[in-house]
């Protein structure tokens, strides 16, 4: 059989979402208004009523392509971030921005560094352009940043650092991030995955734009999917000063986000109300989760998200086998097997209602 594309595409192995409603439905004969979907860290209140104002009004110029430039968007992200909007990157999600840095900066061979146990997407990516993956060891669960700085190489072109982590929820605070940007040098890129900031509280927050007016090799890239309430219209951006920012828009598809999402995303990022309300539920459903954990005595790693990565049992099957069990029951939670940690299961927080359900399910499961 004729093998068509290079060997480091073929060996990639697909992104797995979390399991839709409907496909849980029928595999497992439930009704679907019954599922509780705690596997993606969507936001459980919905898309704003701001946001869907704005695409009913967005409607009538369908017809037309989008603004390729988003100028109505980035309009908006300058005047909430004070960042020029020829800093300003628009992605298909947040991932797409990681992905358009790693096709924009790294060449088949060259190294790209990223720590164990982080977002699936860096080593997707980086396999994507016949690139070296640089993996560093976790430290409890989260990046250990001295030996990322140690373990850049003459040829590492793109460094990937999430914070506050996807799937375990640890998080890095200001002062270790600024020592470990001095540390780069400056041909290496540094990517900050901000997806998930938007849930830190007031006195964690760090001013992450002030570094990127200091370091041209930095680049935060934010997204509308998880606070904001907007995954299914996938909507990202980065900020980054112009000399990157002008790498990246050369090869960003011209209308890779869509009209209605530009719109829906303007919109909420005016939002204040909601963005609180997000925080607050959020806040509320961990303490709610983390202290069922406790009371079961199920270990779990502290969370800076709005998920959870919880210890389902001893053994390499349990990840998978309490999984299984949960969905037979209606609740979906997502197994991070393919992070290499075959004992957990991640669960996203989900209305307190939707909570509870899940933590009735566990208990059940586990006996």
């Amino acid at each position: 059989m004729t093998s068509f594309g290079p060997d480091y595409v073929r060996a990639i192995a697909p992104y797995q979402g979390g399991k839709p409603i409907a496909e849980v439905a029928r595999e497992f004969g439930l009704d679907e208004a019954t599922i509780v979907k705690l596997a993606s860290n969507e936001n459980p209140l919905g898309m704003p009523d701001s946001a869907k104002a704005a695409m009913q009004k967005a409607f009538d110029e369908l017809a037309r392509y989008p603004d390729s430039n988003g100028f109505d968007l980035k309009a908006a992200i300058t005047k909430k971030f004070d960042v020029p909007a020829d800093w300003i990157t628009l992605g298909n999600g947040s991932n797409d921005i990681l992905e358009l840095a790693a096709r924009a900066l790294v060449k088949a061979g060259e190294s790209v560094v990223y720590s164990q146990y982080s977002f699936a997407v860096y080593p997707l990516a980086t396999q994507a352009v016949g690139a070296r993956a640089i993996v560093v060891p976790a430290q409890d669960f989260g990046h250990d940043l001295a030996a990322m700085a140690a373990a850049i190489e003459p040829d590492t072109k793109l460094v990937f650092v999430a914070n506050p982590n996807n799937p375990t929820g640890t998080f890095i605070d200001g002062d270790r991030i600024a020592a470990f940007l001095k540390q780069v040098p400056p041909h290496v890129v540094v990517v900050l995955d901000e997806a998930y900031t938007e849930y830190l509280p007031a006195d964690q927050r760090y001013d992450a734009l002030g570094w990127v007016r200091q370091y041209p090799n930095l680049i935060v890239s934010r997204t509308f999917s998880k606070a904001y309430g907007l995954a299914g219209l996938r909507v990202g951006f980065g900020m980054a000063q112009p000399a990157l920012t002008d790498l990246l828009n050369r090869i960003r598809q011209p209308f890779n986000v869509n009209s209605l999402a530009q719109a829906a995303a303007v919109a909420a990022l005016d939002d204040t109300a909601y963005l609180h309300k997000s925080a607050e539920l959020n806040a509320e459903g961990y303490r709610q989760l983390t202290s069922a954990f406790e009371q079961m005595g199920i270990r779990y790693v502290p969370s800076f998200g709005n998920f959870v990565l919880f210890r389902a049992g001893e053994d390499d099957g349990a990840g998978a086998r309490v999984n299984l069990a949960l969905l037979r029951k209606g609740v979906i939670v997502r197994p991070v097997g393919n992070y290499g940690l075959p004992q957990w299961l991640r669960v996203s927080i989900g209305l307190p209602e939707e909570n509870a359900a899940f933590i009735a399910a566990l208990r059940d499961v586990l006996g």
